[in-house]
């Protein structure tokens, strides 16, 4: 089921799911029958003035904004004031506004507030330019655009009010952040008046919610050039937040560091729901800065944190580093994205006694994570997740029952069964999402049988198929530091290039980031050219830093098979292999 955009959404909210599906994972207490605005609400009034959100240390650098921390009952104000502001500007139920903003106290109260007033939250990672945001913006029919006025050395309000005009939908631009823009609407200036406040708190009573109100459209790129929506309701994500949650076993006491952005699974599942449903305390970071990162992790005594494999190795190779900073409190971390080693996950778990947990998911679909719980050897817990469509095992969270999972032989079509043996992994259950934004996505990513086809090839492992190791992504993203690139869009504007006659990108492994991106390129007769020229050409396009090649081959051709599609694998490991 394709949520459609609408513009205007004629003060109406958004439904993600057909009413049976959502009738049934009620009654079967799939779902929670709470909105995550009840959860803000049940914190708030518990916590009160206990610590809940916290800017990272170095916003003024970032973008000149003086980083503060919120109580929870400061933090509610803050989302009250936000949504005054919001509604006196004319967004309301059903409203798309898109929002591009780093990690910061005011990127969670915009979140709150937005849903406060019944509008949809199109979240994109602060990095992006405005190529992406252009396509966002379009593809979502956005009415506005949250952003800051200066992000280093950008004006991300500039590049947003340039659209306005461009794009139909799109009709204003709220700013965070010095120097305050002519035409933007600063949402940091003087504070909403008390009727205005008064107002929204009587107009959100009112709305009627339900838990299969839509709240956020993230994106995916997959592999195709153009940006997937990826809608989810409120009971999507407290499924989702609730997994990861009986995994990190978050409560009050705990201090969660988020480094990954905001803005889809990595963030929300690993961060913001987990501190949601625990009432502790949120540190907010990104991008990301090693100095400050290990600085937060003492200096707010932090439990909870997600790191990159690449930075679990260096860190514990790093005594030094370690030395020179108080790990003391920290008890759990969170990796994913790459295969763990598991030597590292053993030593960071028997020689700094902190247990790391594997995650896998996707926007699209469900959070596969090894618990310490489940799998008390860190060498199992490392190479293996739980197969959640075994009936060998039971698994300490409650999706796992809730969750059919198998794996297909892409080439077959038939379910894998034998240990050892390998599929693409296919799933159906309350976390995984209702489909694409209509017109961002060529063809459903479900099969016959109505499982998600998550492109992902995992090997049937354990005595009895209880694990899943993953293989490979058949999908040809490439992830950089946490961060999904599509091949083929960055294809699609480099063979522009008057110099390009063919040309391919693909990854290379990077000791910190995981992976970087290598342009292989073709090059026309009597022409010539160099790795700053083909970055040159991507930022005049406007295309985010993280996209940008690291790296450059020329080749007589690249290599296709009779039919012509690229072998991308044959690329990535002829690049590999000569370092």
């Amino acid at each position: 089921m394709n949520v459609i955009p609408d513009g205007h959404a004629a003060n109406r909210l958004r439904p993600c799911h057909p009413d049976n599906r959502v009738e049934n994972y009620l009654e079967h207490r799939w779902w929670s029958p709470l909105t995550v605005l009840d959860l803000l609400d049940d914190q708030i009034r518990g916590r009160g003035t206990a610590p809940a959100v916290t800017d990272p240390t170095n916003l003024t650098v970032l973008c000149g904004i003086e980083p503060e921390a919120l109580s929870w009952q400061e933090l509610g104000a803050r989302v009250d004031d936000l949504a005054a502001k919001l509604h006196e500007s004319g967004i309301g139920p059903g409203d798309v506004v898109a929002v591009l903003m780093p990690n910061s106290a005011a990127l969670t109260a915009t979140y709150f507030a937005l849903w406060r007033l019944g509008a949809v939250a199109a979240p994109m990672p602060a990095s992006y330019r405005q190529y992406e945001l252009t396509r966002i913006v379009e593809s979502a029919r956005a009415v506005a655009v949250v952003t800051v006025n200066g992000l280093g050395d950008r004006t991300p309000s500039q590049e947003a009010l340039g659209l306005i005009g461009q794009i139909p939908s799109l009709r204003t631009v709220f700013t965070f952040g010095p120097p305050a823009s002519d035409r933007g609407v600063p949402l940091d200036a003087a504070p909403a008046t008390e009727n205005s406040v008064e107002t929204v708190r009587r107009l959100s009573a009112a709305l009627p919610r339900s838990v299969n109100d839509c709240i956020t459209i993230c994106w995916t790129s997959g592999t195709e050039a153009a940006p997937k929506g990826v809608p989810r309701c409120h009971g999507d994500w407290i499924a989702i937040g609730q997994a990861v949650q009986d995994g990190l076993e978050t409560d009050t006491a705990s201090v969660m560091l988020n480094p990954f952005p905001m803005v889809n699974m990595a963030g929300f599942a690993t961060s913001l729901l987990p501190w949601l449903l625990g009432g502790g305390h949120l540190v907010h970071h990104h991008p990301l800065d090693l100095a400050v990162y290990l600085d937060q992790l003492q200096r707010y005594r932090v439990t909870h944190t997600s790191m990159p494999p690449a930075i679990l190795t260096m860190l514990l190779r790093r005594e030094d580093l370690r030395a020179a900073h108080d790990l003391s409190a920290l008890r759990r971390v969170g990796s994913g994205g790459a295969p763990l080693p598991p030597g590292v996950v053993r030593d960071w778990q028997y020689s700094l006694g902190v247990e790391v947990i594997n995650f896998f998911g996707s926007n699209e679909g469900v959070c596969l994570l090894g618990a310490p719980a489940d799998t008390p050897d860190p060498l199992i817990r490392a190479e293996y997740l739980p197969n959640y469509g075994s009936a060998a095992r039971t698994w300490a969270t409650e999706v796992a029952d809730r969750t059919t999972a198998r794996l297909v032989d892409p080439a077959t079509g038939e379910q894998v069964t034998a240990i050892g043996g390998r599929g693409e992994l296919r799933l159906k259950g309350p976390t995984i999402f209702a489909g694409y934004l209509e017109g961002t996505a060529a063809a459903s990513p479900f099969d016959e049988d109505g499982y998600l086809c998550s492109g992902d090839i995992f090997e049937l492992c354990g005595q009895s198929g209880e694990y899943l190791k993953f293989v490979d992504r058949s999908k040809e993203i490439i992830i950089r530091g946490g961060m999904n690139i599509a091949p083929a869009e960055i294809e699609g504007i480099l063979i522009d290039h008057p110099a390009v006659a063919d040309v391919a990108v693909v990854g290379y492994p990077d000791d910190v980031l995981g992976e970087k991106c290598c342009a292989v390129v073709v090059v026309h007769d009597g022409d010539d050219i160099t790795l700053a020229d083909l970055v040159e050409f991507l930022r005049a396009k406007d295309v985010a830093s993280f996209k940008l090649p690291e790296r450059l081959v020329t080749v007589a051709q690249l290599p296709r098979n009779p039919v012509g599609k690229l072998q991308r694998r044959e690329l990535r490991a002829e690049i590999v292999q000569a370092g």
